[in-house]
Protein backbone atom coordinates (compact mmCIF):
# COMPACT_ATOMS: atom_id res chain seq x y z
CA UNK A 1 0.00 0.00 0.00
CA UNK A 2 1.26 3.47 -0.86
CA UNK A 3 2.37 5.47 2.16
CA UNK A 4 -0.15 8.26 1.67
CA UNK A 5 -2.95 5.70 1.57
CA UNK A 6 -1.71 4.05 4.76
CA UNK A 7 -1.58 7.46 6.45
CA UNK A 8 -5.10 8.20 5.25
CA UNK A 9 -6.61 4.94 6.51
CA UNK A 10 -4.79 5.00 9.86
CA UNK A 11 -5.82 8.61 10.41
CA UNK A 12 -9.33 7.70 9.27
CA UNK A 13 -9.50 5.19 12.11
CA UNK A 14 -7.97 7.69 14.54
CA UNK A 15 -10.33 10.49 13.56
CA UNK A 16 -13.30 8.11 13.70
CA UNK A 17 -12.51 7.05 17.28
CA UNK A 18 -11.69 10.61 18.34
CA UNK A 19 -14.95 11.93 16.89
CA UNK A 20 -16.85 9.04 18.47
CA UNK A 21 -15.26 9.69 21.87
CA UNK A 22 -16.27 13.36 21.68
CA UNK A 23 -19.87 12.66 20.66
CA UNK A 24 -20.27 9.85 23.21
CA UNK A 25 -19.56 12.19 26.14
CA UNK A 26 -20.29 15.83 25.20
CA UNK A 27 -24.05 15.48 24.44
CA UNK A 28 -24.50 13.90 27.88
CA UNK A 29 -22.92 16.79 29.83
CA UNK A 30 -26.31 18.24 30.91
CA UNK A 31 -27.33 14.85 32.31
CA UNK A 32 -23.96 14.50 34.02
CA UNK A 33 -24.50 17.88 35.67
CA UNK A 34 -27.66 16.53 37.28
CA UNK A 35 -25.75 13.47 38.43
CA UNK A 36 -23.15 15.57 40.26
CA UNK A 37 -25.84 17.61 42.00
CA UNK A 38 -26.39 20.66 39.76
CA UNK A 39 -30.17 21.08 39.98
CA UNK A 40 -30.30 24.89 39.80
CA UNK A 41 -29.38 26.84 36.65
CA UNK A 42 -28.54 23.56 34.92
CA UNK A 43 -29.18 25.03 31.46
CA UNK A 44 -26.87 27.96 32.20
CA UNK A 45 -24.09 25.65 33.35
CA UNK A 46 -24.53 23.49 30.25
CA UNK A 47 -24.22 26.54 28.00
CA UNK A 48 -21.10 27.75 29.81
CA UNK A 49 -19.48 24.31 29.58
CA UNK A 50 -20.17 24.05 25.86
CA UNK A 51 -18.95 27.57 25.08
CA UNK A 52 -15.85 27.43 27.28
CA UNK A 53 -14.11 24.80 25.16
CA UNK A 54 -14.93 26.65 21.92
CA UNK A 55 -13.53 29.91 23.30
CA UNK A 56 -10.37 28.27 24.64
CA UNK A 57 -9.85 26.45 21.34
CA UNK A 58 -10.22 29.66 19.34
CA UNK A 59 -7.46 31.23 21.44
CA UNK A 60 -5.01 28.32 21.41
CA UNK A 61 -5.37 26.92 17.87
CA UNK A 62 -3.02 29.44 16.18
CA UNK A 63 -0.32 28.63 18.76
CA UNK A 64 -0.52 24.88 18.12
CA UNK A 65 -0.46 25.56 14.39
CA UNK A 66 2.75 27.52 14.84
CA UNK A 67 4.35 24.62 16.72
CA UNK A 68 3.11 22.20 14.05
CA UNK A 69 5.05 24.14 11.41
CA UNK A 70 8.13 24.08 13.62
CA UNK A 71 8.11 20.49 14.91
CA UNK A 72 5.70 18.62 12.63
CA UNK A 73 2.01 17.76 12.46
CA UNK A 74 2.42 14.23 13.77
CA UNK A 75 3.85 15.38 17.16
CA UNK A 76 0.90 17.78 17.52
CA UNK A 77 -1.59 14.97 16.85
CA UNK A 78 0.11 12.82 19.49
CA UNK A 79 0.16 15.72 21.98
CA UNK A 80 -3.55 16.39 21.41
CA UNK A 81 -4.41 12.69 21.70
CA UNK A 82 -2.70 12.21 25.05
CA UNK A 83 -4.23 15.46 26.31
CA UNK A 84 -7.73 14.26 25.41
CA UNK A 85 -7.08 10.90 27.04
CA UNK A 86 -6.08 12.56 30.33
CA UNK A 87 -8.95 15.07 30.24
CA UNK A 88 -11.66 12.50 29.51
CA UNK A 89 -10.28 10.18 32.17
CA UNK A 90 -10.18 12.94 34.79
CA UNK A 91 -13.73 13.97 33.85
CA UNK A 92 -14.91 10.57 35.08
CA UNK A 93 -13.86 11.62 38.62
CA UNK A 94 -15.23 15.19 38.90
CA UNK A 95 -17.61 16.00 41.75
CA UNK A 96 -18.75 19.57 40.99
CA UNK A 97 -19.35 21.82 37.96
CA UNK A 98 -16.27 23.95 38.64
CA UNK A 99 -13.97 20.98 38.16
CA UNK A 100 -15.85 20.12 34.98
CA UNK A 101 -15.47 23.70 33.73
CA UNK A 102 -11.71 23.63 34.28
CA UNK A 103 -11.42 20.39 32.32
CA UNK A 104 -13.55 21.78 29.48
CA UNK A 105 -11.29 24.84 29.26
CA UNK A 106 -8.24 22.55 29.26
CA UNK A 107 -9.85 20.48 26.51
CA UNK A 108 -10.23 23.57 24.35
CA UNK A 109 -6.69 24.75 25.06
CA UNK A 110 -4.86 21.47 24.53
CA UNK A 111 -6.69 19.48 21.89
CA UNK A 112 -6.51 19.54 18.09
CA UNK A 113 -6.33 15.89 17.00
CA UNK A 114 -8.65 16.21 13.98
CA UNK A 115 -7.24 19.54 12.66
CA UNK A 116 -3.75 18.04 12.99
CA UNK A 117 -4.83 14.98 11.02
CA UNK A 118 -6.29 17.19 8.28
CA UNK A 119 -3.07 19.22 8.08
CA UNK A 120 -0.93 16.08 7.86
CA UNK A 121 -3.13 14.62 5.13
CA UNK A 122 -3.03 17.93 3.26
CA UNK A 123 0.78 18.00 3.19
CA UNK A 124 1.55 14.28 2.74
CA UNK A 125 -0.89 13.33 -0.02
CA UNK A 126 -0.21 13.69 -3.77
CA UNK A 127 -1.97 16.79 -5.09
CA UNK A 128 -4.13 14.74 -7.43
CA UNK A 129 -5.55 12.81 -4.46
CA UNK A 130 -5.87 15.57 -1.83
CA UNK A 131 -9.60 16.11 -2.38
CA UNK A 132 -10.38 12.41 -2.01
CA UNK A 133 -8.21 12.03 1.10
CA UNK A 134 -9.70 15.10 2.83
CA UNK A 135 -13.21 13.92 2.01
CA UNK A 136 -12.45 10.53 3.54
CA UNK A 137 -11.32 12.21 6.77
CA UNK A 138 -14.64 14.09 6.78
CA UNK A 139 -16.51 10.80 6.49
CA UNK A 140 -14.55 9.55 9.51
CA UNK A 141 -15.68 12.59 11.51
CA UNK A 142 -19.29 12.08 10.43
CA UNK A 143 -19.22 8.34 11.14
CA UNK A 144 -17.79 8.85 14.61
CA UNK A 145 -20.39 11.56 15.28
CA UNK A 146 -23.16 9.08 14.49
CA UNK A 147 -21.76 6.08 16.36
CA UNK A 148 -20.58 8.06 19.40
CA UNK A 149 -23.98 8.93 20.93
CA UNK A 150 -25.11 5.33 20.52
CA UNK A 151 -21.99 4.08 22.33
CA UNK A 152 -22.22 6.79 24.98
CA UNK A 153 -25.90 6.18 25.59
CA UNK A 154 -25.40 2.43 25.82
CA UNK A 155 -22.45 2.65 28.20
CA UNK A 156 -24.20 5.27 30.34
CA UNK A 157 -27.29 3.06 30.60
CA UNK A 158 -25.28 -0.01 31.55
CA UNK A 159 -22.60 1.35 33.89
CA UNK A 160 -23.17 5.12 34.25
CA UNK A 161 -21.92 8.37 32.73
CA UNK A 162 -18.54 8.24 34.46
CA UNK A 163 -17.58 5.07 32.63
CA UNK A 164 -18.72 6.68 29.40
CA UNK A 165 -16.13 9.44 29.89
CA UNK A 166 -13.43 6.91 30.77
CA UNK A 167 -14.29 4.82 27.70
CA UNK A 168 -13.99 7.89 25.51
CA UNK A 169 -10.51 8.48 26.91
CA UNK A 170 -9.48 4.91 26.09
CA UNK A 171 -10.70 5.29 22.50
CA UNK A 172 -8.55 8.40 22.05
CA UNK A 173 -5.56 6.63 23.61
CA UNK A 174 -5.95 3.79 21.10
CA UNK A 175 -6.13 6.33 18.26
CA UNK A 176 -2.97 8.05 19.48
CA UNK A 177 -1.03 4.79 19.68
CA UNK A 178 -2.04 4.01 16.09
CA UNK A 179 -0.65 7.37 14.97
CA UNK A 180 2.63 6.84 16.85
CA UNK A 181 3.44 3.53 15.22
CA UNK A 182 1.72 3.65 11.82
CA UNK A 183 1.66 7.24 10.51
CA UNK A 184 4.65 8.62 8.63
CA UNK A 185 5.15 12.33 8.03
CA UNK A 186 7.56 12.67 5.11
CA UNK A 187 6.81 16.00 3.48
CA UNK A 188 7.77 18.28 6.33
CA UNK A 189 10.02 21.30 6.09
CA UNK A 190 10.45 23.02 9.46
CA UNK A 191 9.58 26.69 9.41
CA UNK A 192 12.70 28.82 9.81
CA UNK A 193 10.87 32.04 10.67
CA UNK A 194 10.63 33.30 14.21
CA UNK A 195 7.35 32.15 15.70
CA UNK A 196 4.71 34.70 16.62
CA UNK A 197 0.94 34.33 16.50
CA UNK A 198 0.57 38.08 15.83
CA UNK A 199 2.96 37.84 12.88
CA UNK A 200 1.08 34.79 11.59
CA UNK A 201 -2.18 36.73 11.66
CA UNK A 202 -0.52 39.58 9.76
CA UNK A 203 0.81 37.10 7.23
CA UNK A 204 -2.63 35.53 6.81
CA UNK A 205 -4.32 38.90 6.30
CA UNK A 206 -1.91 39.57 3.42
CA UNK A 207 -3.39 36.55 1.61
CA UNK A 208 -6.88 37.73 0.67
CA UNK A 209 -8.11 34.39 -0.79
CA UNK A 210 -7.05 32.59 2.41
CA UNK A 211 -8.90 35.15 4.53
CA UNK A 212 -12.03 34.52 2.43
CA UNK A 213 -11.69 30.79 3.23
CA UNK A 214 -11.50 31.64 6.96
CA UNK A 215 -14.61 33.84 6.63
CA UNK A 216 -16.52 31.10 4.81
CA UNK A 217 -15.46 28.55 7.43
CA UNK A 218 -16.76 30.75 10.24
CA UNK A 219 -20.05 31.52 8.43
CA UNK A 220 -20.61 27.87 7.49
CA UNK A 221 -19.98 26.52 11.00
CA UNK A 222 -22.10 29.31 12.49
CA UNK A 223 -24.94 28.43 10.10
CA UNK A 224 -24.70 24.75 10.97
CA UNK A 225 -24.67 25.39 14.71
CA UNK A 226 -27.53 27.91 14.49
CA UNK A 227 -29.89 25.05 13.68
CA UNK A 228 -28.52 22.61 16.28
CA UNK A 229 -30.24 24.02 19.42
CA UNK A 230 -33.72 24.17 17.87
CA UNK A 231 -33.70 21.14 15.56
CA UNK A 232 -34.64 18.50 18.20
CA UNK A 233 -37.58 20.66 19.32
CA UNK A 234 -38.74 21.07 15.72
CA UNK A 235 -38.51 17.33 15.06
CA UNK A 236 -40.51 16.65 18.20
CA UNK A 237 -43.17 19.12 17.05
CA UNK A 238 -43.39 17.47 13.63
CA UNK A 239 -43.53 13.99 15.15
CA UNK A 240 -46.47 14.83 17.40
CA UNK A 241 -47.75 11.61 18.94
CA UNK A 242 -45.38 9.31 17.05
CA UNK A 243 -44.10 6.54 19.31
CA UNK A 244 -40.41 6.58 20.26
CA UNK A 245 -40.10 10.21 19.16
CA UNK A 246 -36.70 10.50 20.89
CA UNK A 247 -35.30 7.65 18.81
CA UNK A 248 -36.82 9.12 15.65
CA UNK A 249 -35.32 12.53 16.47
CA UNK A 250 -31.91 10.93 16.89
CA UNK A 251 -32.18 9.21 13.51
CA UNK A 252 -33.28 12.39 11.71
CA UNK A 253 -30.57 14.37 13.47
CA UNK A 254 -28.01 11.92 12.07
CA UNK A 255 -29.26 11.93 8.46
CA UNK A 256 -26.75 14.55 7.19
CA UNK A 257 -23.95 12.53 8.77
CA UNK A 258 -25.19 9.37 7.04
CA UNK A 259 -25.29 11.29 3.75
CA UNK A 260 -21.70 12.39 4.37
CA UNK A 261 -20.58 8.79 4.81
CA UNK A 262 -22.30 7.76 1.56
CA UNK A 263 -21.38 10.73 -0.64
CA UNK A 264 -18.26 12.29 0.94
CA UNK A 265 -15.78 10.29 -1.16
CA UNK A 266 -17.72 11.17 -4.34
CA UNK A 267 -17.36 14.91 -3.68
CA UNK A 268 -13.67 14.45 -2.85
CA UNK A 269 -12.93 12.68 -6.14
CA UNK A 270 -14.98 15.27 -8.02
CA UNK A 271 -12.97 18.09 -6.37
CA UNK A 272 -9.75 16.49 -7.63
CA UNK A 273 -11.19 16.67 -11.17
CA UNK A 274 -13.09 19.98 -11.33
CA UNK A 275 -11.54 21.95 -8.46
CA UNK A 276 -12.29 22.73 -4.81
CA UNK A 277 -13.92 26.08 -5.61
CA UNK A 278 -16.54 24.55 -7.89
CA UNK A 279 -17.40 21.81 -5.42
CA UNK A 280 -17.58 24.39 -2.61
CA UNK A 281 -20.07 26.49 -4.59
CA UNK A 282 -22.22 23.41 -5.31
CA UNK A 283 -22.13 22.35 -1.64
CA UNK A 284 -22.95 25.80 -0.24
CA UNK A 285 -25.74 26.41 -2.76
CA UNK A 286 -27.26 22.97 -2.17
CA UNK A 287 -26.93 23.42 1.58
CA UNK A 288 -28.58 26.86 1.48
CA UNK A 289 -31.48 25.75 -0.71
CA UNK A 290 -31.84 22.54 1.31
CA UNK A 291 -32.06 24.54 4.55
CA UNK A 292 -34.75 26.81 3.11
CA UNK A 293 -36.64 23.78 1.75
CA UNK A 294 -36.86 22.32 5.27
CA UNK A 295 -39.30 25.13 6.09
CA UNK A 296 -41.77 23.81 3.52
CA UNK A 297 -42.24 20.32 4.94
CA UNK A 298 -44.62 19.92 7.86
CA UNK A 299 -44.63 16.13 7.97
CA UNK A 300 -41.95 14.04 9.65
CA UNK A 301 -41.17 11.88 6.60
CA UNK A 302 -41.01 14.70 4.07
CA UNK A 303 -38.76 16.63 6.45
CA UNK A 304 -36.54 13.56 6.84
CA UNK A 305 -36.10 13.18 3.08
CA UNK A 306 -35.19 16.84 2.54
CA UNK A 307 -32.86 16.70 5.55
CA UNK A 308 -31.01 13.80 3.89
CA UNK A 309 -30.90 15.72 0.57
CA UNK A 310 -29.42 18.68 2.43
CA UNK A 311 -26.71 16.40 3.83
CA UNK A 312 -25.80 15.08 0.35
CA UNK A 313 -24.77 18.57 -0.78
CA UNK A 314 -23.57 20.04 2.51
CA UNK A 315 -21.02 17.26 3.09
CA UNK A 316 -19.03 18.70 0.15
CA UNK A 317 -18.36 21.99 1.94
CA UNK A 318 -15.76 21.27 4.62
CA UNK A 319 -13.47 19.00 2.51
CA UNK A 320 -13.53 21.72 -0.17
CA UNK A 321 -12.65 24.44 2.36
CA UNK A 322 -9.81 22.31 3.75
CA UNK A 323 -8.61 21.66 0.21
CA UNK A 324 -8.50 25.40 -0.47
CA UNK A 325 -6.42 25.92 2.68
CA UNK A 326 -3.92 23.42 1.25
CA UNK A 327 -4.01 25.07 -2.18
CA UNK A 328 -3.62 28.64 -0.95
CA UNK A 329 -0.80 28.24 1.57
CA UNK A 330 2.85 27.08 1.32
CA UNK A 331 3.93 23.87 3.07
CA UNK A 332 5.89 25.62 5.81
CA UNK A 333 2.83 27.69 6.79
CA UNK A 334 0.33 24.82 6.55
CA UNK A 335 0.10 24.04 10.27
CA UNK A 336 -0.46 27.70 11.14
CA UNK A 337 -3.00 27.98 8.33
CA UNK A 338 -5.04 25.09 9.72
CA UNK A 339 -4.62 26.52 13.22
CA UNK A 340 -6.19 29.79 12.08
CA UNK A 341 -8.85 27.82 10.21
CA UNK A 342 -9.65 25.98 13.43
CA UNK A 343 -9.96 29.32 15.22
CA UNK A 344 -12.51 30.44 12.61
CA UNK A 345 -14.28 27.11 13.14
CA UNK A 346 -14.42 27.59 16.91
CA UNK A 347 -15.69 31.17 16.63
CA UNK A 348 -18.47 29.97 14.35
CA UNK A 349 -19.22 27.19 16.83
CA UNK A 350 -19.56 29.76 19.61
CA UNK A 351 -21.74 32.22 17.72
CA UNK A 352 -24.09 29.71 16.07
CA UNK A 353 -25.93 28.31 19.11
CA UNK A 354 -26.27 31.78 20.65
CA UNK A 355 -27.73 33.18 17.41
CA UNK A 356 -30.03 30.20 16.91
CA UNK A 357 -31.31 30.30 20.47
CA UNK A 358 -31.85 34.06 20.29
CA UNK A 359 -33.78 33.94 17.00
CA UNK A 360 -35.74 30.85 18.07
CA UNK A 361 -36.66 32.50 21.35
CA UNK A 362 -38.02 35.67 19.72
CA UNK A 363 -39.44 34.33 16.45
CA UNK A 364 -40.54 30.91 15.20
CA UNK A 365 -38.22 28.03 14.39
CA UNK A 366 -38.96 28.61 10.70
CA UNK A 367 -37.18 31.97 10.94
CA UNK A 368 -34.07 30.13 12.17
CA UNK A 369 -34.14 28.00 9.01
CA UNK A 370 -34.71 31.14 6.91
CA UNK A 371 -31.76 33.03 8.40
CA UNK A 372 -29.48 29.99 8.16
CA UNK A 373 -30.40 29.37 4.52
CA UNK A 374 -29.77 33.02 3.65
CA UNK A 375 -26.36 32.88 5.36
CA UNK A 376 -25.37 29.85 3.28
CA UNK A 377 -26.58 31.48 0.04
CA UNK A 378 -24.58 34.62 0.88
CA UNK A 379 -21.57 32.37 1.42
CA UNK A 380 -22.28 30.84 -2.00
CA UNK A 381 -22.17 34.31 -3.56
CA UNK A 382 -18.83 35.04 -1.88
CA UNK A 383 -17.39 31.76 -3.15
CA UNK A 384 -18.77 32.42 -6.64
CA UNK A 385 -17.16 35.87 -6.92
CA UNK A 386 -13.77 34.73 -5.57
CA UNK A 387 -11.40 33.07 -8.03
CA UNK A 388 -9.12 30.68 -6.14
CA UNK A 389 -8.51 27.94 -8.65
CA UNK A 390 -5.96 29.99 -10.56
CA UNK A 391 -3.81 30.39 -7.48
CA UNK A 392 -0.25 29.88 -8.67
CA UNK A 393 3.07 29.03 -7.14
CA UNK A 394 3.93 32.68 -7.59
CA UNK A 395 1.19 33.67 -5.11
CA UNK A 396 2.42 31.06 -2.61
CA UNK A 397 5.96 32.40 -2.96
CA UNK A 398 4.64 35.91 -2.31
CA UNK A 399 2.81 34.57 0.75
CA UNK A 400 6.00 32.88 1.97
CA UNK A 401 8.06 36.04 1.49
CA UNK A 402 5.49 37.97 3.50
CA UNK A 403 5.74 35.45 6.35
CA UNK A 404 9.53 35.81 6.50
CA UNK A 405 9.44 39.60 6.54
CA UNK A 406 7.12 40.10 9.52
Amino acid sequence: MERWKRNMWVLWIGVFFTSASYSMVIPFLPLFLLQIGVHHHTEMWAGVLFSAAFLAGAISSPYWGLLADKYGRKPMIIRAGFSLFVIYTLTAFVNNPYELLVLRIMQGLLTGFIPGAIALIGTNTPKKNVGYALAMISTATASGGIIGPLLGGGISTLVGNRWSFASGGLLVLFSTILVIFMVTEENFTPSTTRGSVINDIRTATANRPFMIVLLLTMVTVCSLMTIEPVLPLYIQKLGGSVENISLLAGVIFSLPGIASILFGAFWGKLADKIGFRTVLIIGLCGGGLGTLAQMLFHGIWGFSIIRFMFGIFFCAVFPALNGLVVKLTPDDFRGRAFGLNQTANQIGGMLGPVLGGFIGGIFTIHIVFLVTGIFLLIATGIAWTSNWENTSKKRQEKFRSTSTSV
